[in-house]
């Protein structure tokens, strides 16, 4: 064997179980050696670090040595009461040189928009309107110069940069610190500039625009103010620290409640969803877009598992008015529903969390109407997807909908049910709440909505009061976030609870986020809630959920308790380092 290694018209060393050279033939020696010797040595020295257990698993593999690359080819041979390896080495430098070089100057499409420039220069003056766009543009042109791609702007506010692997893999590196440089230009009032970002890198440069635009539209959904990555395995974000710019006009509004408005006309009935474990805003929403579909004229259902929802008190207002029959379950929809049904989905756009995920499969027509920021696993078959990341609520947007579906009513009781759905949303108008959130509300209160009746929806019961109390005194700190675990075998009422606590743990000193771990049937639910500063969507998605910048949450399955405190614990140490090394 060792003559015909030795013989052998390619370059081959062997080695032992353990690793270590134990011969090698003159080829060897003279074209990857250079005519040095390395008995003894490890094997690893000889293929850039690569070991052979990873070697023999992964064969052929790359591997370099001396300035040069090889693949390299793995052999076991048995001898007596032990095992060698054979390595066969093939020098394909140049081979892969050209390859390398194929890959780094594949060219790649990036869209940039400029999120609020519109906002920012609507009282502004002409000649600061010109310093503004033109320090921004500047600061674009700076970051783009230093690669070999080609930038246009094709808008007042939006530029196509074509551009080579090379450069964006050195951008997506810094994680694209463009974002930050544009953020530090201020406008009046202080309001900062922010920008977004979409990439993609397909096989043609067709394909590069296309996936561009999907992430440009992702990072939109996602609030701005962040870069979206397509790519044929699925989407990268980098950014979205700041709270999404809020869009002054309704035009879209107008003209979506137009769209909505034929749909509804040309149906035989609507059905009206939320997600599981629906909330005031979820049921708000639902039920005010259902009752302004019946007085339209049209069949119109609230479609939720009453005993899951967690606004029990808003659906007993409904039965005590006489309008219970609004509200039916999933199974009892299904027979209902026909070719010609219109299925609208409110404060979701993932199928995953609907209340009947085959109420939707069956549905031909889907409207999404959701203020969430968008996910990468969201529905992608609506008719009309009316998506507002920067709405304080869905209850807002139907608010605001309503208005503009001709001939609709509105009645109090529907009005006191979007006013509830915005409070819980914007805690009180605290979070979240902007020009549009205070006009929606006041054009409820000019409805008759009653502040105090609202108020008396959030009111709960000694026990749920309780165990509130028990999960904030249980709470720990972790940096500057505050963690609860609830303990195992809590009251009925535990998921409302710990939504509740985690708003109640804000107001601990020092504290700029908090999240409530508890256990239901076999699953730990999350609930995360910050101020702003930290954003906990970003820390969900983490653990595969997803939310808002200030209110999020997660369910993680197969888990316990233990295991899902260190994940969530882990998910907060990347994003505090993310965040610092971005402030470097």
């Amino acid at each position: 064997e060792q003559a015909a290694l030795s013989a052998f018209p390619m370059p081959a060393v062997v080695c032992s179980r353990e690793g270590e050279v134990v011969w090698y033939n003159e080829r060897f020696r003279t074209e990857v050696l250079d005519g040095s010797d390395v008995y003894g040595a490890p094997v690893d020295d000889l293929t850039g670090g690569l070991p052979l257990a990873d070697l023999l698993r992964r064969q052929p593999a790359d591997a370099a040595y001396g300035g040069r690359k090889y693949t390299v080819y793995a052999s076991r041979i048995p001898v007596r009461d032990t095992e060698l390896t054979v390595l066969y080495y093939v020098e394909d430098t140049r081979l892969k040189d050209i390859a390398e070089e194929y890959a780094l100057s594949r060219p790649a499409a990036v869209l940039l928009y400029i999120d609020n420039m519109e906002e920012l220069l609507q009282n502004a003056r002409d000649s600061e309107r010109a310093q503004l766009s033109g320090r921004v543009e500047t600061l674009i042109e700076d970051w783009a110069s230093p690669t070999t791609g080609v930038l246009r702007k094709y808008s007042s506010d939006r530029f196509l940069l074509i551009v080579e692997q090379r450069y964006l893999q050195q951008m997506i590196g810094a994680r694209f610190d463009i974002l930050d440089r544009v953020r530090a230009v201020q406008a009046g009032d202080h309001q900062c500039v922010t920008l977004s970002i979409g990439v993609g890198q397909g096989e043609t440069l067709r394909e590069s625009e296309e996936m561009a635009r999907q992430a440009i539209e992702m990072a939109l959904g996602r609030g701005g103010d962040q870069a979206a990555v397509k790519t044929r395995n699925g989407f990268d974000f980098y950014g979205g620290v700041s709270k999404g710019v809020e869009k002054r006009t309704k035009v879209r509004t107008r003209v979506v409640a137009s769209a909505l408005l034929e749909l509804i006309q040309g149906s035989d009935n609507v059905m009206v969803m939320g997600h599981r474990f629906s909330d005031l805003d979820c049921v708000g929403s639902a039920v005010a877009m259902a009752s302004a579909v019946r007085s339209l004229g049209k069949p119109a259902y609230v479609v939720i598992r009453k005993a899951q929802t967690l606004a029990p008190e808003l659906l007993e207002r409904y039965r005590d008015a006489g309008r219970g029959d609004l509200f039916i379950e999933p199974e009892e929809a299904l027979p209902v529903l026909t070719r010609r049904s219109l299925l609208i989905v409110t404060d979701t756009h993932n199928p995953r969390m609907l209340d009947s995920a085959k109420l939707y499969e069956e549905a031909s027509t889907v409207v999404v109407i959701d203020h969430h920021r968008k996910m990468v696993d969201h529905i992608d078959n609506a008719v009309i997807f009316y998506h507002e990341p920067y709405s304080s609520s869905a209850s807002e947007m139907v608010a605001e909908l309503v208005q503009y579906l001709s001939g609709c009513t509105v009645t109090r009781l529907d009005a006191e049910a979007l006013l509830a759905g915005i409070m819980l949303d914007t805690r009180s108008f605290v979070m979240k709440a902007g020009v549009r959130t205070f006009e929606a509300a006041a054009y409820l209160r000019r409805l008759g909505a009653d502040t105090v009746e609202v108020k008396r929806l959030f009111s709960g019961s000694m026990e749920l009061y309780k165990e509130k109390t028990d999960i904030v005194s249980h709470a720990r700190l972790y940096g500057r976030t505050a963690i609860a675990c609830d303990r195992e075998g809590g009251g009925s009422q535990r998921r409302i609870a710990a939504s509740q606590a985690a708003d109640e743990l804000l107001y601990i000193k020092g504290v700029d986020a908090s999240f409530v771990l508890f256990e239901e049937n076999g699953t730990v639910n999350v609930s995360a809630r910050s101020l702003g500063d930290f954003n906990v969507q970003l820390v969900m998605e983490a653990l595969g959920g997803g939310g808002h910048l200030t209110m999020a949450g997660a369910q993680l399955e197969h888990t316990d308790l233990r295991q899902a405190y260190d994940r969530l614990t882990q998910a907060i140490d990347r994003q505090v380092e993310e965040t610092q090394g971005r402030s470097r």
